[in-house]
């Protein structure tokens, strides 16, 4: 039987790209509020000194460092940082993410490159350097932020969508070899939530009014209500759930 402790993430130390604001950072500070502490990773270190703080407030231990995740380097720089700094990390979040608006006709092959380099590049080269010491311990957690474009087309944001998909994908093959392991990797896919990167819909009336229709909550979403998702796969209540792509969206798919 669930219990509170069950949710728990007292003891445990999470990672969380793109926290500085919006959905990463409602789920750095889901987490304090469960029990872990947190590194706080965002374009810049000083970016996430609000998030950082927050979490403190609440009586967790926080860790801010910066990269452009595009930038393989610089993530080399960051993974190296983490590991002197914070050490072990038993929750890693990939939520960092970008989209480039275009039609595919005229998409700018810069534009794809810095889209795909930061939503699945990177996303797998975290996995693959926190999942390969999960694994050597015999524990971990892994939640990738997919998209409702893991399953639609979407119009104007083909690297975003094919992205995505391939978030989608990556979590199950990751799952797939590392269960066995009690490595859990799974996937959060948010629907219409109020953030930067929604901002070009929220500005066009016409579809955020056709949004906001469609979704039988009767609202967008808002970061927080991520936070209950987040921590569910993070804690040992989801230790048999494996590859799963949790569809966090007030009820958009099942319209």
């Amino acid at each position: 039987m669930a219990t509170a402790e069950t949710f728990s993430l007292e003891g445990r130390r999470a990672l969380v790209t793109g926290a500085s604001r919006g959905l990463g950072q409602a789920i750095a500070l889901a987490f304090a509020d469960a029990g872990a502490d947190v590194v706080c990773a965002g374009t810049t270190a000083d970016g996430c000194a609000d998030a950082a703080r927050q979490v403190r407030e609440r009586g967790r231990t926080a860790w801010t460092v910066g990269a452009d995740l595009a930038d393989r380097a610089a993530l080399r720089r960051l993974l190296d940082r983490v590991d002197n700094e914070a050490g072990r990390i038993d929750i890693l979040v990939n939520n960092a993410g970008t989209i480039r608006r275009h039609p595919a006709a005229s998409f700018p092959d810069d534009d794809w490159d810095t889209v795909l380099d930061t939503n699945l590049d990177a996303v797998f080269l975290l996995c693959r350097h926190f999942g390969s010491a999960m694994i050597e311990r015999g524990r971990g957690k892994i939640i990738n932020i997919a998209s409702l474009l893991s399953f639609s087309g979407g119009v104007t944001v083909p690297a975003y969508t094919a992205s995505k998909h391939a978030v989608a994908g990556l979590t199950k093959a990751l799952a797939n070899e590392w269960a066995g392991r009690n490595v859990q990797v799974n996937a959060i896919a948010p629907g219409y939530f109020r953030t930067d990167n929604t901002q070009a819909l929220q500005d066009d009336p016409g579809r955020a009014t056709a949004i906001s229709d469609r979704i039988p909550a009767g609202r967008w979403g808002e970061p927080a209500d991520l936070g209950g998702a987040a921590v569910f796969l993070a804690s040992a209540a989801s230790d048999y759930v494996n590859g799963h792509v949790l569809v966090v969206d007030g009820g958009w798919m099942a319209r």
